[in-house]
């Protein structure tokens, strides 16, 4: 186990992350219709994402500066059941014209999920999954998982 430091700083929340997309009113849709996430625009290019937290998306506009990220680069959204899942999944091959959405890879089962990841009209890359976990009671994996500490080791083994 890591020998856990005293911190030098004291946030009080992790509060936002940042995200990039064409354009505002291209992406809305996408976020409110596909995704169903709150959205508010709180600045000329800035839309703040969220759902049900504090914890916030901001969405800045800038055009076709737009950067592409890899796969890991991605935000996941929990589903209730891994039927949600599957309907999320074909309902992204149903509006996958509409919605601007470049790339859907196929359902799988991985890191104790069950989930697919897809790729937004900016490049964004997105996860539906369901973690299970006692997730449908509303107790959080993550939280499970910080409460463990650290279990694996932290050397990774040389190839």
């Amino acid at each position: 186990m890591t020998e856990k430091k005293t911190p030098l700083n004291h946030p009080k929340i992790f509060s936002h992350g940042t995200l990039e997309c064409r354009s505002l009113d291209k992406s809305r849709p996408f976020y409110e219709e596909f995704l169903g996430l709150e959205c508010v625009r709180h600045q000329r290019i800035a839309m703040l994402l969220r759902k049900g937290e504090y914890w916030s998306l901001v969405c800045l506009e800038v055009g076709d500066k737009v950067r592409q990220l890899g796969i890991r680069n991605h935000w996941g959204l929990d589903l209730a059941t891994r039927e949600e899942v599957e309907r999320a999944h074909a309902l992204a091959h149903e509006h996958q014209e509409k919605y601007g959405i470049q790339k859907i890879q196929k359902l799988t089962d991985a890191h104790g999920t069950y989930g697919f990841y897809f790729q937004d009209l900016d490049g964004n890359w997105w996860e539906f999954q369901y973690a299970g976990d006692g997730q449908e009671k509303g107790e959080g994996r993550y939280d499970k998982t910080f409460e463990k500490g650290d279990i694996a080791p932290n050397v990774r083994p040389q190839h």
